[in-house]
């Protein structure tokens, strides 16, 4: 049985340039997903909510092989990022931070089982945070992203570029939520060669 891998099967999504940006047209995609607040290093909130994303993901998994006869490899952890004075997140205020996690599904689940698989996983395995966890559908349209390497702490100047030069030098403005997708397992990768697309969804500028 073949895996269906979301990074080789929608590889502009999954991949970027190191160094440069590039604008790319994104395709709506589902995901589950867990909104929280708070520092991400710090909030138990987080932990728990990626916690609960994985156990729905690998009981998605399962069942998908299982009922559809359909193997996939399990999509890595994505997060929408922001917070109500946006001065916070670009001065690396975390603990003011807002966030929506998030763990792709492939285009031939349907709801029906992806939301089974949320409850199946919640009576399995007694995570709290699975009762906050929904299936919705991401359309972000144009977007512009870059390939980072390195300690998410160091993305600062990156998105500095981004917002000051390219997007300007490109008649653009941000039109949504700061968007990263994480490569890389921190558990098991060094800080310097962590590998993050960090997106931001784009419109022209008025």
């Amino acid at each position: 049985m073949e895996k269906f891998d979301i990074r080789k099967a929608c590889k502009p999504l999954y991949g970027a340039p190191h160094g440069a940006f590039v604008i790319v047209d994104t395709s709506p995609l589902d995901y589950f997903m867990i909104d929280g607040a708070g520092d991400p290093n710090t909030a138990l909130d987080y932990k728990t909510a990626v916690a609960a994303l994985y156990a729905a993901s690998f009981t998605l998994k399962f069942m998908s092989k299982a009922a559809l006869r359909r193997d996939y490899v399990v999509p890595p952890l994505e997060g929408l990022w922001w917070a109500e004075d946006m001065m916070d997140f670009r001065l690396r205020r975390k603990d003011r931070w807002c966030w929506t996690m998030m763990i792709a599904v492939p285009g031939f689940i349907a709801r029906p089982m992806a939301e089974q698989a949320i409850a199946k996983a919640e009576e399995k395995k007694g995570l709290p945070a699975l009762a906050h966890l929904r299936f919705e559908r991401l359309e972000e349209g144009q977007t512009v992203q870059t390939l980072h390497v390195g300690s998410y702490d160091d993305e600062g100047p990156v998105l500095k570029r981004l917002h000051e030069e390219f997007l300007p030098a490109h008649r653009l403005t941000p039109s949504g939520h700061h968007h990263e997708i994480y490569l890389s397992d921190p558990r098991k990768t060094p800080p310097e060669r962590l590998k993050t697309i960090l997106r931001q969804p784009v419109r022209p500028a008025s």
